[in-house]
């Protein structure tokens, strides 16, 4: 492919103050070969930095209620409550940060959001101690929410700053770096507790990594002049039945993961019988096999279609959780561990392969209205960095779910076994969406009804 003789000049900081970056065209290859990649690399380093502590911070009450033995005064159902709580806000948050990245630029932002995780974390650390009323320990804990924001502004700044065909490996590289924030916070604690520390001194390891990631998104990130916030594409993104259909297929993927992350120390010690410990132990596997699996998820859809693999990759997720109700009713601990860790890897191998079907789908719907080139390009960033802020809010309301459905298992049976069956079923029905929506019509087909004159292919979105 030529590059036009006219290709602007490669990216630089404008002169008015801050590390702005005033023209950015990646999808043109010279700009991208003279300077576009090395500057994108180096945001996307900083941007999983930030992400990361942003992960730990959020799932940071999955390991304090570990700490939380009966001096704490708190049940079962008291902890997935708390938890529940903890990931709905998580969820909620992710939409304005999504526009706060055009607002005040990805690096602002990235340094006022990463500054923001202070708050909770010292918030915790003055009130982890018996006798604190558990209405606290939720304030407290909601509050931590803001830690799941981190990844819709982090996704929004790192789409903007890569070309299309680029898209999957990085925006699953930043996804799954921020993920493995969650094995990072269960490994340190394991270290705390086999070192007969308190939750403080887990809180305590982190206040300085907070301030640590702030001050080098302020050192070496940038701000992209060309992202602006266009209600206009907020809008025509929610309207378009695409992004709640990838909403609900993510729910399946990261509502899994981090659902599973809160909750798999709780179900090991109130169903296995497992002390925090031996929980710390096994937790942090899976979230950190889910996370080292995301990029390999973009990769693998970038090369052979993110409908594709996001179908596959639901029939092993019914199939294991298909195991793990055998595994919980045989109370098989060795079975129901390695099958979980496998039901892990498999939601960070479908986070990877559902986010790059987003830009995807845009893109596609972009070259059926006869775009091509620039036009296409523009019309999938547009409408794609619109909806990520919404699919990954209402994914990760799939925590939620996870959670409060753990929690009435439990209250009604005493274990996690009716949980497992409705996420079976729940991961039947994704399949089904997956296939009839982005796989069933194959390529080039055309409407009975129409005549040969007027036949147009039909939409297809197998490749996405």
């Amino acid at each position: 492919m030529t590059a036009p003789s006219t290709a602007p000049a490669p990216p630089s900081p404008a002169k008015k103050g801050g590390r702005w970056i005033e023209e950015w065209d990646p999808e043109n290859e010279a700009f991208w070969n003279d300077g576009g990649e090395k500057v994108a690399r180096r945001n996307l380093l900083f941007s999983v930095l930030s992400e990361h502590i942003g992960f730990s911070v959020w799932t940071m009450w999955s390991v304090l209620v570990l700490f939380m033995g009966p001096e704490y005064g708190l049940t079962p159902a008291d902890k997935f409550l708390l938890t529940s709580m903890v990931t709905l806000v998580g969820a909620v948050v992710r939409v304005p940060y999504t526009f706060a990245v055009a607002l005040f630029g990805g690096r602002n932002w990235t340094i006022i959001s990463a500054g923001l995780l202070l708050i909770p974390t010292v918030a915790a650390f003055a009130v982890m101690k018996p006798g604190t009323s558990f209405s606290t320990f939720l304030l407290v804990g909601l509050v931590a929410g803001i830690g799941g924001g981190n990844f819709a502004s982090s996704m929004t700044n790192i789409n903007a700053f890569f070309p299309l065909r680029k898209k999957g490996w990085a925006l699953g590289l930043n996804a799954g770096g921020g993920n493995i924030g969650v094995p990072v916070l269960q490994l340190i604690a394991l270290a705390v507790i086999g070192a007969s520390g308190g939750p403080r001194v887990l809180l305590g390891i982190y206040i300085p990594l907070i301030v640590l990631a702030a001050t080098l998104a302020a050192l070496f990130m940038d701000n992209l002049a060309t992202l602006k916030n266009d209600t206009g594409a907020a809008i025509d993104s929610a309207k378009d039945a695409h992004t709640w259909i990838m909403s609900f297929l993510y729910v399946g993927t990261f509502g899994s993961f981090i659902g599973y992350s809160f909750a798999f120390g709780q179900v090991l010690t109130n169903q296995f019988g497992r002390t925090p410990l031996q929980a710390a132990y096994l937790t942090f596997i899976g979230p950190l096999l889910g996370s080292l699996i995301r990029p390999v998820g973009g990769w693998l859809a970038d090369k052979y279609g993110g409908a594709r693999i996001t179908l596959y990759n639901y029939v092993g997720m019914a199939a294991a959780t298909a195991v793990l109700v055998f595994a919980s009713m045989q109370k098989s601990l060795p079975l129901f561990v390695a099958v979980f860790v496998v039901l892990f890897v498999l939601s960070g191998l479908g986070n990877g392969s559902t986010y790059k079907m987003i830009p995807g789908i845009f893109h596609t719907k972009a070259v059926a209205r006869g775009l091509q080139g620039e036009e296409a390009a523009a019309y999938g960033r547009r409408l794609s960095g619109a909806s990520m802020g919404l699919i990954g809010a209402v994914g990760a309301l799939g925590g939620v779910g996870i959670n409060l459905a753990f929690r009435q298992s439990f209250l009604s049976y005493g274990s996690g076994t009716g949980a497992f069956v409705a996420f079976l079923a729940f991961y039947a029905v994704c399949f089904a969406v997956t296939w009839a929506v982005y796989l069933r019509r194959p390529a080039g087909s055309v409407t009975a009804s129409s005549s040969a004159s007027e036949a147009k292919p039909q939409l297809s979105y197998a490749e996405v």
